[in-house]
């Protein structure tokens, strides 16, 4: 089983709104007692129950809006679970699923979907129908592109497609207008070519890869607060990083920079900046430090 390494603890937009009231929405975990109680079931959850299909009944709770089956023994996505049509919230990691069913365009009202460390090689083309997706995650699978279908879902805010295959990824991504967050992190990507992003971008990670240059068109993502390019094969930063104004960390250790250039001491919103890990001169650090002194830098 891969192992994932999950993002920075700072970025919780998704993480709070999935959170559940466990007072006005306990989550049950059994269905003989989800089935046998007088209230309303909202949420339910049958994590790491050794299951290799879901109770048949689960179809009987038409407002669940929260379903946690991850950790189980599923090859496949039950029937049952496209007949809850409220649900919002449907985590299925650490299973073993290798496709997702047309069934999928059914649960309409999904806004966060979580199929981390599956067995997937792609995404079913009817994802484009969830349009009110706003998290997408499939860490740790065997995709190799990047899903075309999440192109064509403008509402999504946050995409994590860390350690998978990918080693290309279309100019189309730059239609996902409203994306904030996105993981490309422990891929096979080495060029990006000139890759546009979508203007709304703020947490970019593409560690881990093979990137030998970092995309022209990166530089004017202006809102972008966060870049991770560490772990790569670059070898030079562009001028145009001067571009990025709203930057507040860029890791860009372990690669095979000499220098970086002027430019980038007019990133005045620039609070961390790490270069452990390339071959610079001290010296020229010394001189950094000194043109940046609002920045902590690390070599």
């Amino acid at each position: 089983m891969k192992k994932i390494l999950f993002a920075a603890s700072f970025f919780l937009l998704f993480q709070a709104k999935a959170q559940i009231d466990p007072v006005k929405y306990p989550t049950f975990t059994s269905i003989e007692e989800a089935l046998g109680s007088s209230n309303t079931v909202y949420s339910m959850s049958f994590r790491e129950k050794g299951l290799f299909n879901l109770p048949p009944q689960i179809s009987e709770l038409k407002s669940l809006f929260f379903l946690n089956i991850m950790g189980n023994k599923l090859e496949k996505m039950d029937p049952e679970i496209f007949a809850l049509k409220e649900l919002t919230i449907l985590n299925v990691n650490e299973n073993s699923i290798k496709f997702i069913p047309d069934e999928i365009r059914e649960l309409t009202r999904l806004e966060t979907f979580s199929m981390n460390l599956n067995g997937l090689t792609g995404i079913n083309p009817h994802m484009a129908e969830l349009q009110r997706l706003k998290a997408v995650h499939l860490e740790a699978n065997n995709l190799n592109v990047f899903p075309e279908a999440l192109m064509e879902i403008p509402s999504l805010e946050e995409i994590n497609l860390q350690g998978n295959q990918i080693s290309f990824i279309t100019n189309r991504i730059e239609k996902i207008r409203n994306l904030k967050f996105l993981n490309l992190s422990e891929n096979q990507i080495n060029d990006m070519g000139n890759l546009s992003f979508p203007k709304n971008l703020k947490y970019l990670e593409l560690q881990q890869n093979a990137i030998s240059k970092l995309p022209e068109n990166l530089y004017r993502a202006k809102n972008l607060e966060f870049l991770n390019a560490s772990g790569n094969q670059i070898t030079q930063i562009s001028s145009g990083v001067k571009g990025l104004k709203n930057i507040t960390s860029m890791n860009l250790a372990h690669n095979n920079l000499k220098d970086l250039p002027q430019e980038i001491t007019q990133l005045k919103k620039l609070k961390t900046l790490i270069l452990t890990g390339n071959p610079i001169e001290k010296s020229k650090i010394e001189v950094l430090k000194k043109q940046m002194p609002e920045t902590r830098i690390y070599f």
